[in-house]
């Protein structure tokens, strides 16, 4: 029973690794007969012996050869062809392990050191490959491999050439194809991305916020100081129009006056003082008590005439004094003058 089980796991694994090797080789062309005519393809190059040593590389098109005594040796593809790097596992520089394969993209540049410098040109290439990919990826860390994948397949194609020049091959390019984590890595690297995130979008909130309150108080600021200024304009237009309220006032209580002045001056002048203000003396009277209940009264209320002659001898005194400080002043002025 165990003897079976131990056959079946075998066969199963013999077959796995046979499909592998079958899938990471590509096609080779077989080796033509040795007539005396050939014709070789374009693109390829044909190796010929001669007693069994190197004799010459046929060229595409037309080539003659000896029978019997010239061998074709080997067939180069001058194409270039993309072999399949497998799995394999690689620990960065922070001691993480990954697991990745690649592509290779190679061509044959020298068909001699290709046939003579190494058995299996294309099974060396891809170890050189695994190897130089695990050494590249020794050196830097993690978050670097997926930083810098560009500059990492540069870096492995560079150190492939150094040492596959002595095979006449060159690799063209070397493409990282994936690229696997240890799940706990994995999850941690994604709890690591949404705190990043998360970290990202308070700080946007933050900024959106302190913006926001930026904006509100310009516009308190701004408001305040328009609304002082229509203040201030508003007390300046009502002083300016006080104060020509009070120049028209004045003007006009100055007109009044010179034509009283000249009224008074013409016949019965006084008449007419002495009965505006017997009419004025009249409607005071008629006002009295309206506003308060507390009212004065002169003791002769009833005597009209005595009011207006009183009112009428105040008025003559006063015109007398104007007329006297008026005169003096006329004379300083005029003796200034002389």
């Amino acid at each position: 029973m165990l003897r079976s089980l131990t056959t079946r796991r075998t066969v199963s694994l013999l077959k796995a690794s046979i499909e592998h090797v079958h899938n990471a080789t590509r096609y080779r062309s077989s080796l033509p007969f040795n007539t005396v005519i050939l014709f070789v393809p374009q693109q390829e190059a044909w190796v010929v012996e001669r007693f069994g040593k190197y004799n010459a590389i046929l060229e595409p098109g037309l080539n003659l050869i000896f029978p019997i005594i010239d061998t074709i040796k080997y067939v180069q593809s001058l194409k270039e062809i993309a072999i399949d790097v497998p799995h394999q596992a690689a620990i960065t520089l922070d001691n993480v392990t990954l697991t990745m394969d690649a592509v290779l993209y190679l061509k044959v540049i020298d068909p001699y050191k290709a046939s003579y410098g190494v058995e299996d040109p294309e099974y060396a290439i891809t170890q050189l490959a695994q190897t130089t990919m695990r050494s590249e990826i020794g050196k830097i860390a993690l978050d670097t491999v997926f930083r810098e994948r560009e500059s990492l397949n540069i870096a492995i194609v560079d150190a492939i050439n150094v040492a596959s020049n002595a095979w006449g091959i060159k690799c063209m390019r070397y493409e990282i194809r994936d690229m696997k984590l240890p799940q706990k890595v994995q999850e941690a690297m994604q709890t690591q991305v949404e705190a990043e995130r998360k970290k990202r979008a308070a700080i946007l909130e933050s900024e959106g916020i302190r913006e926001a309150e930026i904006n509100v108080a310009e516009g308190k600021k701004r408001s305040r100081i328009l609304n002082s200024e229509a203040h201030k304009a508003e007390k300046v237009n009502q002083a300016i129009g006080e104060a020509e309220a009070l120049l028209a006032k004045a003007k006009a209580r100055a007109a009044s006056l010179e034509v009283l002045s000249e009224a008074l001056a013409k016949e019965n002048g006084m008449n007419a003082v002495s009965m505006n203000i017997a009419e004025q003396y009249v409607e005071a009277f008629s006002h009295l008590a309206k506003e308060s209940n507390t009212v004065l009264l002169p003791a002769n209320t009833g005597d009209v005439s005595s009011m207006v002659t009183q009112a009428m001898t105040v008025y003559n005194r006063l015109s007398k004094d104007i007329k006297q400080q008026t005169g003096v002043k006329e004379t300083k002025t005029d003796s200034s003058t002389q």
